[in-house]
């Protein structure tokens, strides 16, 4: 019997099969949105977003707490106006979270490009 194979590796497997099918028209187009979201579900698998986003939230906030409510806490801060851009590393918190939501959901993104390419 052999090894079974990894979760990330089947999803990519799925979506260039998907890539490969001689379709036309409605069908390809449909073919290439579900290759997309299994490039998406293939990335979260392996940069798995949610546990950064919450230690990089933990480590601005100062304590551990489920994901949610780590968003929700800096919402409020926000709101109340407890925080603001001028807050020591709230930028810099805000910018890494957002990077690593667009290097999931599309890391062509120009912006997400030119923010990650180290400049020459």
């Amino acid at each position: 019997m052999s090894e079974q194979i990894e979760m990330q590796t089947l999803v990519e497997a799925v979506a260039d099969f998907l890539g490969t099918l001689p379709l036309e028209g409605q069908a390809a187009f449909h073919a290439k949105v579900a290759a997309g979201a299994l490039g998406i579900v293939a990335r979260e698998i392996a940069q798995k977003p949610r546990a950064a986003e919450a230690a990089t939230l933990a480590g601005f906030l100062g304590h551990d707490r489920p994901l949610d409510a780590l968003r929700a806490e800096l919402c409020d801060k926000l709101r109340r106006r407890e925080m603001t851009a001028e807050t020591p590393g709230l930028l810099d918190t805000l910018t890494r979270t957002a990077l690593a939501k667009l290097a999931v959901d599309n890391p062509r993104y120009s912006t997400f490009q030119r923010m990650t390419t180290p400049s020459q």
